[in-house]
């Protein structure tokens, strides 16, 4: 008689299109309970956020609340789950006329394929309350996983779903490597505008293809070489690298009295930590744009004075990266003439890898 309506309510889910894995009810992790990487401290007001809690008092507000943008982090667990789901509050549920809402405020999901992160799938916001599946109708086996956190948006709240029959865990892998993090201060290309989701900003790229830490530190239109955010890097004492990537975001007058000083506080507390200097991208609009492409040639031509008076004060261990090939010289990298496009991204990315195994091997 058990069987007989087991299979009489197979056959009625069977017609109502109705998959008999879809028993398996979701149950909900906080995220609190797994490790977080990408942070440049955990001094901060709340778990899923940039900048130390000292630094609101001291920094200028545009900085201070662009800290609060989740920008470069990202959650790390393993599970053996057929579907994966999402839940996450968002702060100020932004929107732009130029980017996509999956890379403002969307999570961005990676697996460990075995050989490298394999893109998964996104999970798509809808309001400032989200509760996404992310994928499902997979193998019931373990896998490591790697969710990336909104580039341009703050997240209150985090939760992982999975099959309520499976386990999630902390990951037993050590990747991305949390030794020698490569932190990146910049701007708004830096903190990954206009990126269609968060796995393509050009600081998450390389920490997939590095398979090490990278603490994004970009801040939309202010990247202008403050100097408490260098003291707060140079805590950083066990970074493997420091990239500086500002000069959209400074004028020559910025450059020519701060570049040098703002490298004097990087090194306060390890003067042998590597620094690579990235001119401005060549932006694609400044082929019709004179103005343009005047400041962004002089503000690239005083940076590397600045470079060459670093070497003549005695500095060694700092290297310089031209902006020439940055993203390719066909004009198809960019969203607005500025900022990039996932394609921009990619290019950004290859060439800082190239620089980078170049300083670090």
């Amino acid at each position: 008689m058990l069987f007989q309506t087991s299979s009489h309510l197979l056959i009625v889910l069977m017609l109502l299109g109705i998959n008999s894995v879809t028993f398996s009810q979701t149950q909900y992790y906080d995220a609190s309970q797994f490790p977080l990487i990408g942070k440049i401290t955990d001094e901060t007001e709340s778990r899923y956020e940039r900048l130390p809690a000292y630094l609101q008092s001291i920094t200028r507000p545009p900085v201070w609340h662009l800290g609060k943008n989740s920008s470069g982090l990202a959650l790390r667990f393993r599970s053996n789950t057929t579907t994966l789901s999402a839940r996450w509050s968002l702060l100020g549920d932004v929107s732009m006329n130029h980017m996509t809402d999956t890379g403002i405020k969307g999570l961005d999901l990676y697996a460990w394929n075995g050989e490298k992160w394999q893109f998964v799938n996104t999970g798509r916001p809808t309001a400032k309350e989200n509760e996404k599946v992310i994928i499902s109708n997979m193998i019931p086996e373990e896998r490591e996983y790697l969710l990336y956190l909104p580039l341009y948006d703050g997240i209150t709240e985090l939760s992982v779903g999975i099959d309520s029959n499976a386990y999630i865990k902390a990951p037993a892998l050590a990747y991305p490597t949390t030794d020698k993090p490569i932190v990146c201060y910049g701007t708004s290309i830096t903190q990954g505008g206009c990126a269609t989701r968060p796995g393509m900003s050009y600081t998450n790229i390389l920490e997939r293809w590095l398979n090490r830490e990278v603490i994004n530190l970009g801040f939309s239109g202010n990247g202008q070489l403050d100097y408490e955010i260098a003291e707060l890097m140079s805590r950083r004492t066990d970074a493997g690298l420091f990239v500086l990537d500002f000069i959209p975001n400074v004028n020559l007058q910025q450059i020519r009295e701060k570049t040098v000083l703002f490298t004097e506080k990087l090194r306060k507390q390890n003067n042998q930590i590597p620094i690579l200097f990235v001119e401005s991208v060549l932006f694609p609009h400044a082929a019709f744009d004179q103005y343009t492409y005047n400041i962004v040639a002089e503000k690239n031509r005083a940076l590397k004075e600045e470079f060459d008076q670093l070497i003549q004060n005695g500095y060694e261990n700092i290297f310089y990266l031209s902006g020439e090939k940055l993203i390719g010289i066909d004009g198809e990298a960019t969203v607005d003439g500025i900022h990039l496009t996932d394609l921009g991204f990619i290019r950004m990315a290859e060439e800082l890898q190239k620089e980078i195994m170049e300083i670090l091997d």
